[in-house]
């Protein structure tokens, strides 16, 4: 049988240069328009987007690091819905559901971001380290639930520092703590149902997405790996 995994990557990282291309397009749009404006929160918000984008490019670039382009794609649409729509477009005054959502993305994203971390290690034959499924899952939970708490800190000091209104009132509660809290409970709810299906995974040792881009980093990046 034919490996078509080749051709699915080429297609993958075609797509990942589309979405790139077409997202900084808008973003460089109304950068323009922002400045224009003279709305430099924005702007520095915006053009801090556009470079976080470009990140994996520079550490191709400059390191000779590999992101699988699919890792790159949910990571670029997950920013550009986060802060250029929730923000700059007030997509979170728009629709009162957009947080919440979003918030149970970063949960998974996270969750999968920690299960592979410490996958990558566990696969990697120069590293004396074998850890089992249910530790795997709980840290990938932990390591979700720490950059969410992170993000939140982040909130609270551009609210703060820039007068942002990044933490919003809900319920009835205009201090914003509410909303802290049920971002915090969606997290743990995204992360938890990553890690659970990343423990159901290894403990079947079924194959999966995940195994194909953990497989494909440890090949293209020799060099973090002692090869």
């Amino acid at each position: 049988m034919q490996d078509n995994k080749p051709v699915e990557e080429k297609r993958a990282r075609f797509a990942h240069l589309v979405i790139l291309v077409a997202l900084q397009s808008v973003m460089a749009a109304e950068l323009v328009f922002l400045v224009v404006e003279e709305q430099w929160v924005h702007v520095f918000l915006v053009a801090g987007i556009m470079l976080t984008m470009a990140l994996p490019v520079v550490l191709k670039a400059r390191f000779s690091v590999q992101i699988p382009p699919e890792v790159q794609i949910l990571a670029i649409l997950f920013g550009f819905a986060t802060l250029f729509l929730g923000e700059v477009r007030d997509y979170y005054e728009r629709f009162w559901w957009w947080d919440l959502v979003l918030h149970t993305t970063a949960g998974l994203l996270l969750g999968l971001q920690g299960f592979m971390t410490v996958y990558i290690l566990n696969e990697d034959r120069h590293v004396d380290l074998h850890m089992r499924p249910s530790f795997l899952a709980i840290f990938a939970f932990c390591f979700s639930q720490a950059i969410g708490a992170l993000w939140e800190i982040f909130e609270f000091g551009m609210d703060q520092i820039f007068g942002l209104t990044m933490q919003k009132p809900m319920l009835g509660d205009p201090s914003g703590l509410t909303d802290t809290m049920w971002d915090l409970i969606v997290n743990a709810i995204g992360a938890l149902a990553i890690s659970v299906a990343g423990w159901r995974y290894l403990s079947r040792a079924r194959s999966s997405y995940v195994d194909d881009w953990v497989k494909r980093f440890i090949a293209r990046n020799p060099q973090l790996f002692g090869d």
